[in-house]
């Protein structure tokens, strides 16, 4: 590999680690501002956005400047498209961390008394651990660390039906909150759409690494001695 082209390479793993970094933590705020209900600290988690978006379009202008210049081929091809595509995500990731601090910030102005009480803190913590997961795949190019990511999807996607449920029926049972209600219910699916994000990126990390699409598989496959089951997503 041409010398120049591998510090564009070592530049771009940077700069979407620090991306990654940024996102991972106004996420942990974001879901703090709910539990907490901080309407200060989800103003500050909405403020936040403006930078992460920034870095994403700066990053996706580094990669097209580098496909343009360079032309690589192979497995430098496959991580620049792999480093477009997460880039992609964790923009989105940081719309839904905005999205659950929005909502926090509405349950910070409203009462509390006689208002159902949700856990999300179980469904939170492992979309926070899938993106963690998914970030340090990257990092270590590990195929099978990134399946392993993809194959938590269905814990969250359990939990967001389950709190569903919860909500709906604590809907009809105080109609009297159903604002906040509807606020809440938001928060779990934000939470599992950050999780299919997480799962987004863990995929291209198997794309990039192995060759493999592993969305829209409809055989199992193996990384490493560990067997995965297809599915289509």
């Amino acid at each position: 590999m041409p010398k120049h082209l591998q510090t564009e390479i070592d530049n771009l793993k940077k700069k979407i680690l620090a991306l990654g970094g940024v996102v991972e933590e106004n996420l942990r705020q974001a879901v703090k501002s709910v539990g907490v209900r901080d309407l200060k600290l989800a103003n500050a988690v909405i403020d936040k956005d403006t930078q992460i978006d920034q870095a994403e379009v700066e990053l996706e202008e580094d990669c097209l400047k580098i496909l343009a210049l360079h032309q690589p081929v192979a497995i430098d091809l496959r991580f620049i498209i792999a480093v477009l595509k997460i880039n992609n995500d964790l923009e989105r990731i940081g719309d839904e961390a905005v999205n659950i601090a929005e909502r926090g910030a509405f349950l910070a102005t409203q009462k509390t008394a006689g208002m159902p009480v949700f856990n999300y803190s179980e469904m939170a913590d492992k979309a926070q651990f899938m993106l963690r997961v998914s970030l340090d795949s990257l990092v270590r190019l590990d195929a099978v660390m990134a399946g392993d990511v993809c194959a938590l999807d269905d814990e969250v996607d359990a939990m967001n039906r389950k709190i569903f449920s919860e909500v709906k029926d604590a809907i009809r049972t105080h109609p009297e909150h159903l604002d906040s209600l509807v606020h809440l219910l938001g928060i779990s699916r934000h939470l599992e759409r950050i999780a299919d994000h997480a799962t987004n990126i863990a995929e291209d990390v198997i794309y990039m690494t192995e060759g493999i699409i592993a969305r829209h598989r409809h055989e199992d496959f193996t990384l490493g001695d560990k067997k995965y089951n297809s599915k289509l997503r």
